[in-house]
Formats: C-alpha cells, structure tokens, sequence
C-alpha cells in the first residue's frame, strides 16, 4: 500500500508510503487520500488528521510518468478530488514533514492548521520550472499567509528553500530536529482530539469562513489554466527533460 491508513485515540493517520519513489503521488494515492479524507469527515471517532511521510522524504510531488500517462484533464481526477477534500476538511488538519515537500507536497501545507517541519528539510513550488501554473489554491493561499512579494519569490521562481524560510513564510508551526517531527505531530494531534470535538469543528470553520470561497475560485481557474499548460511546449520539454535528466531548453517555447 502506497497510502496507510491508521486510526488511534481520535487521530486519523495518513501515511504516505511510497519511499523507493520518494513518496512521489500516483493517481491511485490521490484517490486513497481523498477517500480517507472523506471517510474522516463522515466518521464521528475522528477529530483530527494527521499527514506524514517517510523518515526520510515527505513528498517529491506528482509522479512525473504517471502524471503523463493519466494527467488531470477532468475535474473528476483524483488530484482535484484530494484537493477539494483538503480545502474542505472540517476537521484540523496536521502535518509532519521530513525531508523534501515538492510541489503539492508543499501546496497541501497551506491547507493545515498545524506543521511540523524538519530543521533539514526542503520545500519547493516548481510550477513555472515545469512550464505549469499554481495548483490547489496556493496562488491564493500563499500570498495570503506569507505576503505577496515572499508568495511571488517562492511562485515565479520555484526554487528549493530551506525550513527556516517556510516558517519565516508563516506556514510552519515549527522546526525541529528530524527525529522529534513526528512525535511532536502525534501530540498535538493528542491534544487536539482530546477537546470538545465540536469546539473544533466551530473554531476550524470561523477560521476559514472568509476565504473558502476564494480557496475554491482559485482551485478552479489554477486548474482551468493548469490542464491546457500540460500539453503545450514548455511542460513537454520540461517532463522530456526530466526523464532525460537533463537541464530544459525553453528557449523556443511561449
């Protein structure tokens, strides 16, 4: 199973667990996380989620061969699925993070309420690296919690920074040493579940009350620009290339 599932004392855990592939998401994985996701809204013994990876590798992002083969060229995809279930969980989310968080392995961070971060780990939005746009409300989410100039730094050039830059960003809750990320996501998972369920229901919803909508307009224009990028010039050099293993030439490309 690429995707595991865990249930304990209020908390349902999402694993991510594709480490020979560093954690990079299939069609099927989304699917799995949308339906857990699903399945935790629905389910009253579940008062928080918890998101985390290998000890090593939180998430390299979309697996690039298999994006290929089945891109998101319908709303009906798993990954706009999974999106709308992260941007809809009524339920606090949390995520502890190791090691490298690409693309949407950075994008689903804007969406918790709590992250737990690595003082080695690696983040990135590579979107315009890829010859692609924002995806999952960060073109909203981003500017919103970090400013709009550190939002346009991190989005226009896509380059890899470090944890300290994504606390400083406002996404981060906190860093810690790599062996203390996921015990210290457990325990306020554990605090958390151990409250009024419906404090945090109510609280979660006031949170987002004036940005939801926005969150699902952006959602969907990202996505309606998205889907055509996919098969113009520039993401097929950059997905050539990345098989290839070599550097992008967009000289010739729009």
């Amino acid at each position: 199973m690429d995707i595991g599932t865990e249930k304990n004392g209020g908390v349902l855990t999402i694993r991510i667990d594709r480490p020979a592939k560093k954690n990079a998401i299939t069609a099927a994985m989304y699917a799995a996380m949308a339906d857990a996701l699903h399945a935790a809204e629905a389910d009253n013994a579940v008062r928080v989620v918890l998101i985390h990876g290998a000890p090593d590798v939180f998430c390299a992002g979309n697996d690039i061969e298999d994006f290929v083969m089945a891109p998101p060229n319908a709303e009906g995809h798993p990954v706009f699925r999974f999106m709308h279930e992260l941007a809809h969980a009524a339920k606090p989310l949390i995520a502890a993070v190791n090691g490298a968080a690409v693309g949407i392995g950075t994008t689903m961070l804007l969406h918790c309420e709590l992250v737990y971060v690595a003082g080695d780990a690696k983040f990135s939005v590579p979107f315009t690296r890829l010859g692609l746009c924002p995806e999952n409300g960060s073109s909203y989410l981003l500017p919103m919690i970090a400013g709009y100039q550190r939002a346009a730094e991190l989005l226009l050039l896509g380059e890899t920074f470090g944890a300290e830059k994504a606390r400083d960003a406002g996404f981060v809750t906190q860093v810690l040493p790599a062996g203390e990320v996921l015990e210290a996501a457990r325990n306020a998972a554990a605090k958390l579940a151990a409250l009024p369920a419906k404090s945090l229901r109510t609280t979660k919803a006031l949170l987002k009350r004036a940005h939801l909508r926005q969150i699902d307009e952006h959602i969907r224009a990202e996505a309606d620009a998205f889907r055509p990028m996919l098969t113009e010039p520039a993401a097929r050099e950059a997905f050539a290339a990345f098989r290839e293993r070599r550097k992008p030439d967009f000289s010739k490309c729009a």
